[in-house]
């Protein structure tokens, strides 16, 4: 499990622009007009105006750079080139350290080369972000969870950007800090922070060039090694099964967490669920020959909490894991309940 945990939080690193906000702002059309213009720069007492300027300024600003991402005492930098052209969204991602790799998205196809991975399915590295495009339809208004507010001015990669704060209203989900380039609204920088104000994980252009001349060249593969491709919303139904517990119930969840997809999970049962900026899934499968840890651990914002539940003398292990606290996701775990049908269902595949 540990190799495949550090797979998937590294290929996570793809999504991160849009991971925090195209949640924010649901799907962006083609008949959403044109790139936002500094004429339509929103009041400066205004926070929500610049948070309805970060949905489409993700996907309709082009630009080229590279950015660090830091979880916890892990830091790794890619270098991007988004581009939006005729209501399309193209994108380059190519991973600077840690291994070779690189993911490119042309409108709605993907493919993503991992050379030193092998093969390596795409609904399995890019749970979030800009292809994840499921999350972004079963959303609750964020603002019921998080108190939005601006919290000053700041420089970032030579731009001047407005620093937009979003506190939480709990402690079952953690604050933000975004960063948002004043001419465009685009996400340069965020933060991640606990309740007592530590940052957990941070994203930050080191390097940015906002502009429309990103030539078709940086767009295309150059990597060698085996290519995993896929057309987005392709499987939508199968890969977005909304609330579909089968075989477990969980008694509590946060208040304002909804269930958003359904990852894939083995011979398991999973479901996602989202309040609009944080997202966490349940896992529920059954113990297999390799003995688990049970417990929290937490990499960055990122908790996995695992306990074992035992029905009709057949142990499961429930996992929790998501941006949420550790706390929050020990509760979750507690409140799985499995189903005497499950455990039938598993002894009919046994036989």
């Amino acid at each position: 499990m540990s190799s495949q945990v550090a797979i998937r939080l590294r290929c996570r690193l793809t999504g991160v622009l849009l991971s925090l906000l195209c949640l924010l702002g649901g799907p962006v059309r083609a008949d959403s007009g044109g790139p936002v213009t500094e004429t339509q720069a929103p009041e400066a007492d205004s926070a929500i105006a610049w948070l309805e300027r970060l949905g489409p300024a993700l996907n309709m600003t082009s630009y080229r750079g590279v950015f660090v991402y830091a979880r916890g005492d892990r830091v790794h930098s890619m270098r991007i080139a988004h581009r939006y052209r005729n209501g399309r969204v193209e994108e380059r991602l190519v991973m600077q350290d840690g291994g070779s790799g690189e993911i490119v998205r042309k409108g709605m196809n993907v493919v993503c080369v991992l050379p030193d991975q092998g093969k390596i399915r795409l609904d399995q590295v890019i749970p979030s972000g800009p292809f994840a495009e499921a999350f972004t339809s079963q959303l609750m208004p964020f603002g019921r969870w998080y108190r939005p507010a601006l919290a000053g001015d700041d420089r970032v990669a030579g731009y001047d950007v407005v620093i937009v704060a979003l506190d939480a209203r709990d402690d079952n989900r953690y604050s933000h800090r975004l960063w948002l380039e004043k001419g465009t609204g685009l996400l340069v920088k965020s933060q991640v922070r606990d309740v007592s104000g530590e940052v957990l994980e941070q994203f930050q252009f080191t390097d940015l060039e906002i502009t429309d001349d990103i030539s078709d060249a940086e767009l295309e593969v150059r990597s060698r090694g085996r290519e995993i491709t896929r057309t987005l919303g392709s499987d939508q139904q199968e890969s977005s099964g909304l609330g579909r517990m089968s075989g477990w119930n969980l008694e509590w969840q946060p208040e304002g967490f909804v269930p958003a997809a359904a990852p894939r999970s083995g011979s398991g049962k999973a479901v996602a669920f989202s309040d609009g900026l944080a997202a966490f899934s349940v896992f529920v499968e059954p113990v297999g020959r390799l003995k688990m840890p049970t417990g929290a651990s937490r990499i960055g914002a990122t908790t996995v909490y695992m306990r074992e539940v035992t029905v009709a003398d057949r142990p499961f292990l429930v996992a929790v894991v998501g941006e949420i606290p550790p706390g929050t996701a020990r509760k979750v775990a507690d409140a799985v309940s499995v189903n005497d049908e499950f455990v039938v269902e598993l002894s009919r595949h046994d036989h």
